[in-house]
Formats: structure tokens, C-alpha cells, sequence
């Protein structure tokens, strides 16, 4: 299989504003997770997981959520979300664009991981 062809695994991390957890995670079980269900849906994307960490103020500070996505492959994950898709699960256009904006506002920082995966030996 080429490298081209192999599934692609990114980590999406979230530090979000002190005291807006709650607000913030509404906002993406509500508007982003039922796009990212209709994509693992599509085949776009095998498989999506999303964590938290278990106690406050455990370990690192960095990081309040992160979701963990396996795309089909490279193509898939450089590929943007179908504007199709979005106006058929959000026929309100305009009430998830307020709502998206508000989560992206609640966001201190944000950054991307694709991981390469390393080959343990037998």
C-alpha cells in the first residue's frame, strides 16, 4: 500500500477558556460531532475518538480537549468538509454559523498532530 493510500491519524488539541468547558463542549456535541459522524458515515473518516482528561489540573495544562481522528487517507484528510453535507444536517446556516463562532471564541489555543506511525519490533 502506498504511503499515499494508508490511513492518516491527527490529533486535534483544544485549551479552552477558563471556566467555558461545559459551554464549549455543547457547541461540539451539538454542531461538529454530527459532521464528523456523517464523515466516519461516508468513509471519509474511519474512525473519531475524543478525550478529556480525567481530573482537573492533571498532568499537563496545555490541553482541556482533544479528538483524534483517522482519515481514509492523505487525500481524504486534506479534503475539505462538503458544504452539501453541512446545509443538509444545519438547515439553519445562519444560526450554526453564530453558534460555531461562538465555540471558536471560547478556544485559547488550538493545534493539529498528524502522527507517523512507529513500527515496533517483533
Amino acid at each position: 500500500m502506498s504511503e499515499a493510500a494508508k490511513p492518516v491519524t491527527v490529533q486535534y488539541f483544544y485549551r479552552i477558556r477558563w471556566g467555558f468547558q461545559d459551554e464549549f463542549m455543547e457547541l461540539f456535541d451539538r454542531n461538529h460531532w454530527p459532521l464528523l459522524r456523517a464523515q466516519v458515515e461516508s468513509g471519509r473518516m474511519l474512525d473519531v475518538r475524543a478525550y478529556e482528561p480525567r481530573f482537573h489540573g492533571d498532568g499537563r495544562a496545555d490541553w482541556t480537549f482533544e479528538v483524534t481522528i483517522t482519515y481514509r487517507d492523505w487525500a481524504a484528510m486534506e479534503a475539505h468538509t462538503d458544504p452539501a453535507l453541512v446545509a443538509r444536517l444545519y438547515p439553519d446556516g445562519e444560526k450554526l454559523k453564530r453558534e460555531e463562532q461562538r465555540r471558536f471564541e471560547l478556544i485559547e489555543a488550538h493545534w493539529d498532530i498528524p502522527l507517523e506511525e512507529h513500527s515496533l519490533p517483533r
